[in-house]
């Protein structure tokens, strides 16, 4: 299913009160939140077929894989900000599956570590595997939980007014920039010097792409806390995320226009009026949002005088982007049911050193094992997913990759990239298959179909310059950032995603709050818990109605 209306075929039409470049899920909800709470009519302009961002979906040979949502956290309860959001913005018609008492199991030499889906019921598991470590897990568990409160006043202030942030901004911030400041290794070092348990706290680290030794703590934080409630699939696959939000920016008379590549942002003075196409259409709003990546919009779609006189290289050098990866995606002849293939992750690591094991591995990548293996079961995840692909199953395993690796084909294009290039991915699609076939063997003989994304498919469909998956490096450098914020010092521009908040899909979704209420000057907090609460449903899989999703167009990051 193809999300959006294809610009070749449709053109702009009408005027907007705002324009939103890109549609990755922070530009779908600052386009919804506007919809639903300013009543703007928004056009979505997006350079791919189908919207979305990370979180659309691909198909190929009667499979489907996501590209980037393998799973969520808090969304399964209605108290949950994350999935009040949601609920607001798709007018509570996306639906989430419960993933099971364990959401990742971590793996390190053989030996395996349930995390599992409650804090309380987390903290018994933890110190069930490591007796003598209750102080260090309790201490854990509870800076855990400070860190992420005292980010909301981190982000708070991003909101605000500039002059008003600038004053209040060193006070909001303060606490959670004692721990920011510290890489997620120093303080697990300091809470304990196991350094088995060390690594298995450590061992969602691929959710933010940095090891211990270069991440902050305040976002290791984020993401532990995020799943101490457990994980969540989107039912449907994760392009139900922007269908079901695409209703409600259409609603207010609003669009999202596919295959409609934004070339430049129009200046007029200091201020934002417009974009020009790359066939040199231009369309014009009163407001411009960019959920283009910061790099991408203060480093490209600018003009160049407006980037000189702000001195946007200077502050883009400070935020170097994140890790590029490499993903193999199966087909399975077989259900995930009759395989046994569960619904919670595996991190598969060959060791308890995060940090050797990644520095080694770049050194000398032939002589040195994965440092890290992902694996994920879609089919075993999405209640619908037999419906839609009956006698079918699906396997992910995600894998690190510099961009570097892969910079020798750059300017070639989508599946023509010659036979060294294909060599190289079937060297590296093997390399992934070591860890997954280990853990499962039985998928060996019931494999159907196999193809490999590497950070070229990223940038070709994504447009980031290195394959990025995260946006910018979660370092503590990053969080000391203050303008990295929604307000841009150009009027009439406004940042939204990711990048002005923190990596994953619930990032990139408070980025757009953020946004929408820097744009609006009112926290949006209570009147999208009055509209959540208006439209919340809890999934109920006795009766589950498949979405009519079709096979159309080729995959979109599989090369």
């Amino acid at each position: 299913m193809n999300i959006g209306t294809s610009y070749k075929r449709h053109g702009i039409e009408g005027d907007y009160d705002a324009i939103v470049i890109g549609s990755g899920i922070g530009g779908l909800v600052s386009a919804a939140l506007l919809a639903n709470h300013a009543d703007q009519k928004v056009l979505v302009l997006e350079r791919h077929y189908t919207a979305g961002g990370y979180t659309h979906t691909f198909k190929r040979k009667g499979f489907e894989w996501d590209v980037g949502v393998h799973y969520i956290g808090d969304v399964m309860h209605p108290k949950n900000e994350l999935r009040k959001v949601f609920d607001d913005v798709s007018d509570g018609k996306l639906q989430w599956a419960d993933m099971g008492d364990v959401y990742d199991t971590i793996v390190i030499g053989g030996d395996r570590y349930d995390l599992v889906k409650g804090r309380e019921n987390l903290r018994k598991q933890l110190k069930s595997y490591f007796p003598g470590e209750e102080d260090a897990i309790d201490a854990y568990i509870q800076l855990v939980r400070e860190t992420v409160f005292a980010g909301r006043f981190y982000f708070m202030e991003k909101a605000l007014p500039p002059l008003l942030g600038k004053l209040a901004g060193p006070l909001l911030r303060r606490k959670v920039m004692k721990v920011a400041e510290k890489t997620t290794g120093e303080v697990l070092a300091g809470l304990t010097s196991n350094t088995r348990l060390q690594a298995v706290l450590a061992g969602q680290y691929g959710d933010y792409g940095l090891p211990p030794k270069d991440a902050s703590f305040f976002i290791h934080a984020m993401v532990a806390k995020h799943y101490f409630e457990g994980g969540a699939y989107p039912v449907g696959g994760s392009e139900q995320m922007a269908a079901t939000i695409l209703p409600v920016i259409e609603r207010k008379g609003g669009k999202v226009l596919t295959n409609a590549p934004v070339a430049e942002i129009i200046m007029k003075g200091n201020r934002a009026v417009g974009v020009r196409l790359e066939d040199g259409k231009e369309a014009f709003a009163k407001t411009i949002i960019s959920d283009a990546g910061i790099r991408n919009t203060y480093g490209k779609l600018l003009p160049e005088a407006t980037r000189k006189k702000h001195g946007f290289a200077k502050k883009l050098d400070n935020v170097p982007p994140s890790v590029a990866h490499i993903s193999l995606y199966i087909g399975l002849n077989t259900t995930s049911e009759k395989l046994g293939l569960s619904k919670n992750n595996r991190w598969v690591y060959p060791g308890e050193d995060h940090n050797a094991s990644v520095d080694n591995y770049l050194a000398d990548p032939d002589n040195n094992p994965l440092p890290v293996a992902y694996l994920s079961f879609p089919s075993a995840k999405d209640p619908s997913f037999q419906t839609r692909f009956p006698g079918k199953g699906t396997v992910e395993v995600v894998g690190l990759a510099p961009y570097e690796w892969f910079a020798q084909w750059e300017g070639t294009r989508w599946k023509k990239r010659g036979d060294d290039y294909e060599a190289f991915k079937a060297k590296l699609t093997k390399r992934l298959l070591e860890p997954l076939l280990d853990e499962y063997p039985q998928i060996e003989s019931h494999i159907e179909h196999m193809e490999l994304s590497t950070p070229l498919s990223t940038k070709t469909f994504c447009n980031f310059d290195k394959g990025e998956i995260y946006g910018l490096e979660h370092t503590p450098k990053r969080f000391k950032q203050d303008w990295l914020r929604p307000q841009t010092p150009i009027k009439g521009l406004y940042l939204t995603g990711a990048d002005i908040c923190s990596c994953g899909v619930g990032g990139a979704v408070f980025g757009g709050v953020l946004q929408v209420s820097a744009q609006l000057k009112r926290n949006l907090l209570g009147p999208i818990a009055k509209r959540a609460k208006e439209h919340y449903r809890p999934f109920d899989p006795s009766v589950f109605e498949a979405p009519d999703v079709q096979d159309t167009k080729p995959a979109s990051v599989a090369v």
